[in-house]
Protein backbone atom coordinates (compact mmCIF):
# COMPACT_ATOMS: atom_id res chain seq x y z
CA UNK A 1 0.00 0.00 0.00
CA UNK A 2 1.47 3.70 -0.56
CA UNK A 3 2.54 5.87 1.91
CA UNK A 4 2.97 9.47 1.17
CA UNK A 5 5.64 11.37 2.89
CA UNK A 6 7.33 14.76 2.45
CA UNK A 7 11.07 14.86 2.96
CA UNK A 8 12.64 18.25 4.39
CA UNK A 9 13.98 21.54 1.73
CA UNK A 10 17.12 20.48 -0.33
CA UNK A 11 18.26 24.16 0.52
CA UNK A 12 20.18 24.18 3.29
CA UNK A 13 21.66 20.94 3.06
CA UNK A 14 22.44 22.38 -0.73
CA UNK A 15 24.82 25.00 0.93
CA UNK A 16 26.00 22.67 3.49
CA UNK A 17 26.88 20.50 0.58
CA UNK A 18 28.57 23.93 -1.50
CA UNK A 19 30.30 25.26 2.20
CA UNK A 20 31.88 21.63 2.83
CA UNK A 21 33.12 21.53 -1.10
CA UNK A 22 34.83 24.82 -0.68
CA UNK A 23 36.38 23.70 2.71
CA UNK A 24 37.80 20.83 1.19
CA UNK A 25 39.41 22.71 -1.77
CA UNK A 26 40.89 25.01 0.64
CA UNK A 27 42.09 22.55 2.35
CA UNK A 28 44.27 21.13 -0.65
CA UNK A 29 45.25 24.61 -1.69
CA UNK A 30 46.94 25.00 1.68
CA UNK A 31 48.32 21.30 1.32
CA UNK A 32 46.32 19.83 3.68
CA UNK A 33 45.98 16.95 1.32
CA UNK A 34 44.29 14.06 3.95
CA UNK A 35 41.81 16.53 5.63
CA UNK A 36 40.98 17.76 2.45
CA UNK A 37 40.12 14.88 0.61
CA UNK A 38 38.15 13.31 3.73
CA UNK A 39 35.88 16.16 3.47
CA UNK A 40 35.79 16.46 -0.78
CA UNK A 41 34.44 12.32 -0.28
CA UNK A 42 31.94 12.80 2.47
CA UNK A 43 30.23 15.86 0.86
CA UNK A 44 30.24 14.05 -2.82
CA UNK A 45 29.88 10.52 -1.82
CA UNK A 46 27.48 10.91 1.04
CA UNK A 47 25.86 14.37 1.10
CA UNK A 48 25.29 14.52 -2.60
CA UNK A 49 23.40 11.56 -3.64
CA UNK A 50 20.54 12.80 -1.25
CA UNK A 51 19.32 15.74 -3.08
CA UNK A 52 16.21 15.07 -5.22
CA UNK A 53 14.71 17.41 -7.65
CA UNK A 54 10.80 16.02 -8.57
CA UNK A 55 8.99 18.15 -11.12
CA UNK A 56 5.16 18.08 -11.68
CA UNK A 57 2.96 15.15 -11.56
CA UNK A 58 5.63 13.31 -11.09
CA UNK A 59 7.03 10.65 -7.98
CA UNK A 60 9.51 9.13 -5.99
CA UNK A 61 9.41 5.63 -4.88
CA UNK A 62 12.14 5.26 -1.93
CA UNK A 63 13.37 2.00 -0.86
CA UNK A 64 16.21 1.44 2.00
CA UNK A 65 17.71 -2.02 1.79
CA UNK A 66 14.97 -3.84 0.71
CA UNK A 67 12.43 -2.13 2.36
CA UNK A 68 9.80 0.40 1.37
CA UNK A 69 10.36 4.16 2.87
CA UNK A 70 7.38 5.73 1.31
CA UNK A 71 6.80 7.97 -2.19
CA UNK A 72 7.37 11.44 -2.36
CA UNK A 73 4.43 12.84 -4.83
CA UNK A 74 4.97 16.50 -4.27
CA UNK A 75 7.09 18.75 -6.83
CA UNK A 76 9.93 20.56 -5.23
CA UNK A 77 13.68 20.19 -4.36
CA UNK A 78 14.23 17.96 -1.48
CA UNK A 79 16.93 16.00 0.62
CA UNK A 80 16.96 12.54 1.86
CA UNK A 81 18.63 10.03 3.35
CA UNK A 82 21.17 9.58 0.77
CA UNK A 83 21.38 5.80 1.09
CA UNK A 84 17.83 5.60 -0.08
CA UNK A 85 17.41 4.31 -3.81
CA UNK A 86 14.78 6.61 -5.54
CA UNK A 87 12.38 5.33 -8.12
CA UNK A 88 10.73 7.37 -10.57
CA UNK A 89 7.08 7.00 -11.40
CA UNK A 90 5.37 9.37 -13.34
CA UNK A 91 1.92 10.53 -12.82
CA UNK A 92 1.28 11.81 -16.12
CA UNK A 93 -1.79 10.93 -17.94
CA UNK A 94 -0.71 8.20 -20.75
CA UNK A 95 -2.85 7.25 -23.74
CA UNK A 96 -2.35 3.81 -25.25
CA UNK A 97 -2.95 3.26 -28.81
CA UNK A 98 -4.07 -0.36 -28.68
CA UNK A 99 -2.62 -2.06 -32.35
CA UNK A 100 -5.28 -3.62 -34.26
CA UNK A 101 -6.00 -6.99 -33.54
CA UNK A 102 -7.91 -9.67 -35.26
CA UNK A 103 -10.79 -11.58 -33.21
CA UNK A 104 -13.52 -13.33 -33.67
CA UNK A 105 -17.20 -12.31 -32.31
CA UNK A 106 -19.82 -14.01 -30.56
CA UNK A 107 -20.91 -15.03 -33.78
CA UNK A 108 -17.75 -16.23 -34.73
CA UNK A 109 -17.34 -13.84 -37.48
CA UNK A 110 -13.24 -12.43 -37.52
CA UNK A 111 -13.11 -9.09 -36.89
CA UNK A 112 -10.54 -6.29 -36.52
CA UNK A 113 -10.60 -4.38 -33.56
CA UNK A 114 -8.55 -1.40 -31.72
CA UNK A 115 -8.58 0.99 -29.15
CA UNK A 116 -7.49 4.04 -26.94
CA UNK A 117 -6.95 3.78 -23.70
CA UNK A 118 -5.77 6.61 -21.38
CA UNK A 119 -4.54 5.96 -17.64
CA UNK A 120 -2.30 6.98 -14.50
CA UNK A 121 -1.00 5.55 -11.87
CA UNK A 122 -2.68 5.64 -8.46
CA UNK A 123 -0.64 3.71 -6.47
CA UNK A 124 3.36 4.38 -6.76
CA UNK A 125 3.37 1.35 -4.53
CA UNK A 126 2.09 -1.19 -6.96
CA UNK A 127 3.36 0.36 -9.78
CA UNK A 128 7.03 -0.04 -8.64
CA UNK A 129 6.37 -3.46 -7.14
CA UNK A 130 3.76 -4.94 -7.94
CA UNK A 131 4.72 -5.72 -11.42
CA UNK A 132 7.75 -5.63 -13.34
CA UNK A 133 6.87 -3.52 -15.86
CA UNK A 134 3.92 -1.49 -15.15
CA UNK A 135 3.55 0.15 -18.86
CA UNK A 136 3.67 -3.51 -20.54
CA UNK A 137 1.89 -4.74 -17.77
CA UNK A 138 -1.16 -1.86 -19.10
CA UNK A 139 -0.74 -2.67 -23.02
CA UNK A 140 -0.63 -6.33 -22.76
CA UNK A 141 -3.90 -6.81 -20.28
CA UNK A 142 -5.75 -3.80 -22.61
CA UNK A 143 -5.30 -6.35 -25.99
CA UNK A 144 -6.44 -9.20 -23.41
CA UNK A 145 -9.43 -7.04 -22.06
CA UNK A 146 -10.72 -6.17 -26.09
CA UNK A 147 -10.20 -9.73 -27.15
CA UNK A 148 -12.81 -10.83 -24.24
CA UNK A 149 -14.87 -8.04 -25.27
CA UNK A 150 -15.13 -9.21 -28.60
CA UNK A 151 -16.01 -12.30 -28.02
CA UNK A 152 -18.80 -11.00 -25.93
CA UNK A 153 -21.36 -9.01 -28.38
CA UNK A 154 -22.14 -9.58 -32.11
CA UNK A 155 -20.14 -6.99 -34.74
CA UNK A 156 -24.04 -6.02 -35.49
CA UNK A 157 -27.55 -7.48 -35.27
CA UNK A 158 -27.77 -9.20 -38.84
CA UNK A 159 -27.25 -12.82 -37.79
CA UNK A 160 -28.40 -11.70 -33.94
CA UNK A 161 -31.50 -10.01 -34.49
CA UNK A 162 -32.16 -10.19 -31.08
CA UNK A 163 -28.99 -8.70 -29.59
CA UNK A 164 -29.62 -5.49 -27.45
CA UNK A 165 -26.22 -4.72 -27.57
CA UNK A 166 -23.60 -4.26 -30.95
CA UNK A 167 -20.07 -3.59 -31.13
CA UNK A 168 -21.19 -1.27 -34.09
CA UNK A 169 -24.54 0.19 -33.08
CA UNK A 170 -23.68 0.54 -28.86
CA UNK A 171 -20.45 2.46 -28.77
CA UNK A 172 -21.27 3.80 -25.14
CA UNK A 173 -22.33 0.62 -23.76
CA UNK A 174 -19.29 -1.06 -25.85
CA UNK A 175 -16.92 1.39 -24.34
CA UNK A 176 -17.89 1.66 -20.76
CA UNK A 177 -17.62 -2.47 -20.84
CA UNK A 178 -14.15 -2.25 -21.81
CA UNK A 179 -12.96 0.16 -19.31
CA UNK A 180 -14.77 -1.49 -16.59
CA UNK A 181 -12.99 -4.73 -18.18
CA UNK A 182 -9.21 -2.89 -18.23
CA UNK A 183 -9.81 -1.51 -14.96
CA UNK A 184 -10.46 -4.66 -13.17
CA UNK A 185 -7.39 -6.04 -14.92
CA UNK A 186 -5.04 -3.01 -13.90
CA UNK A 187 -5.80 -3.01 -10.07
CA UNK A 188 -3.13 -5.24 -9.43
CA UNK A 189 -0.79 -2.80 -11.10
CA UNK A 190 -2.31 0.71 -8.81
CA UNK A 191 -3.58 1.63 -12.60
CA UNK A 192 -6.56 3.90 -12.61
CA UNK A 193 -8.17 4.12 -16.39
CA UNK A 194 -9.51 7.25 -17.24
CA UNK A 195 -10.66 6.45 -20.66
CA UNK A 196 -11.11 3.22 -22.78
CA UNK A 197 -13.40 3.53 -26.42
CA UNK A 198 -12.65 1.69 -29.61
CA UNK A 199 -11.39 3.83 -32.36
CA UNK A 200 -11.12 0.65 -34.82
CA UNK A 201 -13.85 -1.68 -35.96
CA UNK A 202 -14.05 -3.82 -39.33
CA UNK A 203 -14.98 -7.07 -40.99
CA UNK A 204 -11.93 -8.85 -41.56
CA UNK A 205 -10.66 -8.50 -45.17
CA UNK A 206 -11.62 -12.33 -46.25
CA UNK A 207 -15.50 -11.51 -45.33
CA UNK A 208 -15.64 -7.77 -45.46
CA UNK A 209 -16.79 -8.01 -48.86
CA UNK A 210 -19.57 -10.88 -48.55
CA UNK A 211 -20.57 -8.82 -45.45
CA UNK A 212 -20.84 -5.78 -47.60
CA UNK A 213 -23.03 -7.12 -49.93
CA UNK A 214 -25.22 -8.47 -47.33
CA UNK A 215 -25.52 -4.92 -45.42
CA UNK A 216 -26.60 -3.40 -49.19
CA UNK A 217 -28.97 -5.80 -49.83
CA UNK A 218 -30.54 -5.74 -46.46
CA UNK A 219 -30.55 -1.67 -46.94
CA UNK A 220 -32.37 -2.16 -50.52
CA UNK A 221 -34.95 -4.89 -48.97
CA UNK A 222 -36.01 -2.13 -46.15
CA UNK A 223 -35.74 0.51 -48.65
CA UNK A 224 -38.03 -1.11 -51.08
CA UNK A 225 -40.60 -2.07 -48.13
CA UNK A 226 -40.53 2.16 -47.66
CA UNK A 227 -41.58 2.39 -51.36
CA UNK A 228 -43.94 -0.35 -51.53
CA UNK A 229 -45.90 0.76 -48.66
CA UNK A 230 -45.81 4.87 -49.15
CA UNK A 231 -46.65 3.82 -53.12
CA UNK A 232 -49.84 1.84 -52.14
CA UNK A 233 -50.77 4.93 -49.74
CA UNK A 234 -50.59 7.10 -52.37
CA UNK A 235 -52.75 4.79 -55.15
CA UNK A 236 -55.23 3.98 -52.20
CA UNK A 237 -55.66 7.84 -52.09
CA UNK A 238 -55.80 8.53 -55.68
CA UNK A 239 -58.54 6.00 -55.78
CA UNK A 240 -60.33 7.54 -52.84
CA UNK A 241 -60.11 11.21 -54.58
CA UNK A 242 -61.33 9.88 -58.02
CA UNK A 243 -64.18 8.65 -56.42
CA UNK A 244 -65.23 11.16 -54.16
CA UNK A 245 -64.81 13.64 -56.69
CA UNK A 246 -66.60 11.54 -59.20
CA UNK A 247 -63.93 12.66 -62.03
CA UNK A 248 -64.10 9.20 -63.74
CA UNK A 249 -66.01 6.20 -63.64
CA UNK A 250 -63.98 3.59 -63.26
CA UNK A 251 -64.99 -0.76 -63.20
CA UNK A 252 -63.11 -3.11 -61.55
CA UNK A 253 -60.78 -3.88 -64.61
CA UNK A 254 -60.03 -0.42 -64.96
CA UNK A 255 -59.23 0.04 -61.55
CA UNK A 256 -56.86 -3.18 -61.43
CA UNK A 257 -55.51 -1.51 -64.59
CA UNK A 258 -54.59 2.03 -63.15
CA UNK A 259 -53.33 0.43 -59.94
CA UNK A 260 -50.89 -1.78 -61.85
CA UNK A 261 -49.47 1.62 -63.78
CA UNK A 262 -49.42 3.43 -60.82
CA UNK A 263 -47.21 0.69 -58.68
CA UNK A 264 -45.14 0.41 -61.95
CA UNK A 265 -44.03 3.93 -61.85
CA UNK A 266 -43.90 4.69 -58.10
CA UNK A 267 -41.97 1.63 -57.27
CA UNK A 268 -39.77 1.40 -60.79
CA UNK A 269 -35.94 2.20 -60.53
CA UNK A 270 -36.44 4.50 -63.49
CA UNK A 271 -38.43 7.17 -64.73
CA UNK A 272 -41.42 6.40 -66.55
CA UNK A 273 -41.42 6.82 -70.41
CA UNK A 274 -44.93 8.58 -70.83
CA UNK A 275 -46.93 7.39 -74.00
CA UNK A 276 -48.95 10.16 -75.56
CA UNK A 277 -52.12 9.28 -77.60
CA UNK A 278 -53.19 11.65 -79.22
CA UNK A 279 -56.66 10.17 -80.77
CA UNK A 280 -58.97 7.14 -80.35
CA UNK A 281 -57.53 3.33 -80.64
CA UNK A 282 -60.87 2.78 -82.02
CA UNK A 283 -62.06 3.53 -85.58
Amino acid sequence: MEKTIKPTSGWMMLALFFLLLAAGIALLVTRQIVPGIIILVLDIAFIAPGFIAIEPNSSRVLNLFGEYVGTIRESGFFYANPFYTKKKVSLRAVTLDVPTIKVNDKQGNPIMIGAVVAYRVKDTFKAAFAVENYPDFVKIQSEAAIRKLAGMFSYDNLEDEDALVTLRANSDEVNHQLASEISERLQLAGIEVIEARINNLAYATEIAHAMLQRQQATAIVAARSKIVEGAVGMVEMALEHLSRKQIIELDEEKKAAMVSNLLVVLCGDKNAQPVLNTGTLHP
